[in-house]
């Protein structure tokens, strides 16, 4: 029996640590998925990926955001996604298996991190996603007028998303690429007293004319640091579904629209590029 159990610890997979361009990468296995993996950047988890099931996302904001994708067209439907910033491609996963054939553009700067996840967590060979190496607005920039039905951002160096991707200028480009109807959802970090958001609810507000934010109450009242998912479109949103889901979900979350989140921007003013800068740092007590 000693045996049987030294060969299990033996087998069991190790952490993958390397470092990549945008600072050290961990690949830490979970202990209750045995193909799962959790990527770290500089210790902040960035991302969650399971080989056995694509469709299993495990951070809260990461299942906000497939809740998006899940409402961007009817169940099962094809669609044309970009994603700016590529982690450990957890939502591209999502997408190609809860939507076969869909077309999905990656945009990730980080090309020791793009090759390592390759190594490690290698794509589906049948879907349909393409990776390139360049930096977010940069890759955006190349992408075709009214290509994509939903464009996720959720681009970080370290833990802070670059000023370059937080102003009007920025979201200018972003609906041009979207179709009409389509869906931007941007993932946001931020803490009290919550400025950096508001102003980025304001800055898609001059965009988008119709916008929903969902996050954890706690962070919404700026109890503690967390992240926010924006979505913004030119169509009205489907937001009775999407409050459903997100109320329903393992950790529950609110969602602001209308009035209330006019309310909670407060005033902030736009960030154009002139003014621009990277969200907050986090407090060293988030990733502990």
């Amino acid at each position: 029996m000693a045996k049987n159990k030294r060969r299990r610890e033996r087998a069991a997979p190790e952490p993958v640590v390397e470092q990549v361009d945008g600072g050290l990468a961990e690949l830490i296995p979970d202990r209750d998925r045995p193909r799962g993996r959790t990527l770290l950047i500089d210790g902040a988890p960035q991302s969650h990926v399971d080989l056995d099931d694509p469709s299993h996302l495990d951070f809260a904001y990461q299942r906000r955001l497939g809740h998006i994708a899940d409402l961007a067209a009817p169940q099962g439907q094809p669609v044309q996604v970009l994603h700016l910033g590529g982690g450990a491609f957890t939502l591209a996963r999502y997408v190609a298996a809860t939507r076969p054939r869909s077309t999905q553009q990656i945009v990730e700067v980080d090309a020791a991190l793009v090759q390592l996840v390759r190594r490690e967590l290698p794509l589906d060979a049948n879907a349909r996603i393409r990776v390139r190496s360049v930096d977010a607005r940069a890759g955006l920039a190349k992408i075709a007028d009214d290509w994509a039905d939903l464009l996720i951002a959720d681009v970080f160096s370290g833990a802070r998303t670059p000023a370059h991707l937080t102003s009007t200028e920025f979201l200018d480009d972003v609906r041009r690429v979207l179709k009409p109807g389509g869906f931007y959802a941007a993932n946001i970090a931020d803490g009290p007293p919550l400025a950096y958001l508001r102003g980025q609810i304001a800055t898609a507000a001059a965009v988008f004319p119709d916008l929903a934010l969902a996050a954890d109450p706690a962070v919404l009242r700026g109890r503690r640091f967390g992240n926010a998912v924006l979505l913004g479109s030119d169509r009205t949103l489907p937001l009775a579904e999407l409050t459903r889901r997100i109320a329903t979900d393992p950790h529950p979350g609110r969602v602001e629209h209308g009035r209330e989140l006019a309310d909670f921007t407060g005033g902030a003013a736009v960030v154009t590029d002139a003014g621009a800068k990277p969200s907050p740092e986090p407090p060293p007590s988030v990733f502990k």
